[in-house]
């Protein structure tokens, strides 16, 4: 069995790595056995989805995959036999980064067919599970919708694979060195104190979210 974990950070130690880590690790005690891979999106150079259709050419040798040769490439074909995806993003204006953005528009649309049902191709029916790092509290992050705004690509990840489970990580430390750097409204102290108090909390859940997802 292959599970992987998609870090839509660019940064490959920090928040969102971490707790990716930590999932995977949560698959690898429940399925020792199990066969584990951190993917970090920042490492390749990629555009997202070119409007050029090859994946829905009848006939075509790119039917119902993505027809781009680009650095993205051979890790979509190693995803599309995947029997697990953990996709992790910190928040950018209540969104996904960009470059996973792209990421998903060349992952699952070559999956979507267009007939009456909108139906799926997708060589295989994955577990999935999103795990998202913001800054924001989560009363911010509910009273401003963020899991509204989230749900559209959990939406398309569920019907062209499965029903993702979903974990927000809230309120993260940011630097290092707070000093370094304007941030008047945050406060370090406060800060600090969740991410040695909350933050294992965090990464023990996701630990969970892995577990559950291998024993599923």
């Amino acid at each position: 069995m292959q599970f992987y974990a998609v870090n839509g950070s660019p940064r490959k130690k920090r928040n969102t790595a971490t707790v990716l880590g930590k999932a995977l690790e949560g698959i690898a005690a429940a399925c020792p056995e199990a066969q584990t891979e951190m993917l970090h999106l920042y490492d390749y150079t990629y555009k997202g989805c070119i409007s050029c259709f090859e994946c829905k050419r009848l006939g075509g040798k790119s039917y119902g995959r993505c027809a781009v040769r680009d650095e993205l490439a051979p890790v979509l074909e190693k995803l599309s036999l995947a029997d697990g995806i953990i996709f992790g993003s910190p928040i950018y204006f209540q969104g996904i980064t960009g470059e996973m953005r792209s990421f998903f528009e060349r992952f699952l649309f070559p999956y979507l067919v267009y007939d009456a049902e909108y139906s799926s191709i997708a060589p295989k029916k994955m577990k999935t599970a999103f795990i998202y790092t913001m800054n924001v509290t989560e009363s911010f992050m509910r009273e401003m919708h963020y899991p509204e705004h989230l749900g559209g690509m959990e939406y398309f990840t569920g019907r062209m694979l499965t029903p993702p489970a979903v974990l927000y990580i809230n309120d993260t430390y940011q630097f290092m060195d707070y000093s370094k750097y304007k941030v008047e409204c945050f406060s370090e102290e406060a800060k600090l104190k969740r991410r040695e108090e909350v933050f294992p909390e965090d990464c023990r859940k996701a630990f969970e979210l892995g577990m559950s997802m291998a024993r599923a």
